[in-house]
């Protein structure tokens, strides 16, 4: 049977570290954990699955960080698991049996990373990476900050997916590493530019996101990332309330892309924050008749495809007093979340007017 490898980088994780080799310490075959500088209980934590406990001394650079756990692996195959990521017991089932049956001519295994749990236990946002590399081909990680794993050969996608349950919050982390690395004269890549534009507009500065997500979109650039990055120039003009200029680069997406419930989503609110009710609702009824994608190509928010439209939908209705209509909206996000504590408060007023009619 292939043997697996599971490499993490961690620092300070006593919150979620326990949860996450709990749900995969009997399916991998070795863990190598490398430790940036924890100061709490993560280390005392991790004994308790594993002695191959490393130090790597923190250097700003997240991918020498992954190389580094990646070169004490000594398996078939190297999984690797942010500390705040778990399996849950469907997907440690089908991982063990792609363990059984996995051929040493697949070099990389894609799996899906589930986001933004809602109350029922369903993710909001999906994507996919790279998730199980060959360890003899001995793959690099790119970039000092959102790595990837720099991939060629035969690649399997599989249906395997793993949580990403955050907890601790990173503040401005990111952004800190990166105007470092500007304040040194290294040089950005385009990927770095794309992620830097977003650690910006993340950070709410978004006049120097704009000019930022500009220089990118000026460059020949993977077109899933140029088109993320015209979304979020359009994104930050809608936060400086500049609706039309905003609406400019949700259109331009189409010249690359089919219309996406994302961009539809942004362009309806657009006009909802406008006050245009009636062109909102009819930018949000396009979304509802776009079929939900099955496989992402980068990321996927669900929540913009069905909940989020008939949510605004709702809105939109109420503020035209159209209440049967705002209520049969209010109807198909109870479908689809009972739990949202918006939904639960909209269930409560529709039923005091009911009541009183």
């Amino acid at each position: 049977m292939t043997t697996i490898s599971l490499c993490m980088i961690v620092k300070d994780e006593e919150e979620v570290i326990t949860r996450c080799l709990e749900s995969v310490y009997e399916i991998v075959d070795e863990i190598i954990i490398v430790d940036t500088g924890s100061k709490d209980k993560t280390i005392d934590l991790v004994r308790k699955y594993t002695s191959d406990i490393y130090n790597f001394k923190w250097i700003d650079d997240f991918s020498k960080a992954r190389d580094f756990s990646f070169s004490k692996a000594t398996k078939d195959y190297i999984l690797w698991l942010d500390a705040d990521e778990i399996i849950d017991e469907l997907n440690q089932k089908k991982l063990l049996s792609l363990k059984k049956s996995l051929k040493d001519n697949i070099d990389a295994i894609t799996m899906e990373t589930h986001m933004c749990i809602d109350e029922n236990g369903n993710p909001k946002i999906i994507s996919r990476r790279n998730r199980i590399v060959k360890r003899e081909n001995n793959f690099k990680w790119i970039g000092f900050i959102h790595e990837y794993i720099d991939i060629d050969g035969n690649i399997l996608e599989s249906d395997i997916s793993i949580i990403h349950d955050k907890i601790k919050c990173i503040d401005d982390r990111n952004l800190r590493i990166y105007k470092k690395n500007l304040e040194l004269g290294n040089k950005f890549s385009d990927r770095d530019l794309y992620y830097y534009g977003k650690e910006l507009y993340c950070n709410l500065m978004f006049d120097e996101a704009i000019n930022i997500l500009e220089e990118f979109v000026s460059r020949d650039v993977w077109e899933e990332e140029l088109v993320d990055a015209l979304c979020k120039i359009g994104e930050c003009y809608m936060y400086k309330k500049e609706m039309k200029k905003a609406r400019e680069y949700f259109y331009k997406t189409f010249e690359y892309v089919e219309p996406r419930g994302e961009i539809i989503y942004n362009i309806a609110q657009s006009f909802e924050k406008e006050r245009k009710f009636i062109q909102a609702i009819t930018w949000y009824e396009v979304i509802l008749n776009l079929p939900i994608p099955k496989n992402c190509r980068q990321c996927i928010n669900l929540g913009c495809w069905r909940f989020k439209p008939h949510l605004n939908l709702c809105a939109c209705y109420f503020e035209l007093n159209d209440i049967y209509k705002s209520y049969y909206h209010h109807k198909k996000c109870q479908e689809i979340n009972p739990l949202d504590k918006i939904v639960i408060e909209n269930e409560k007023y529709f039923k005091s007017i009911i009541r009183e009619k």
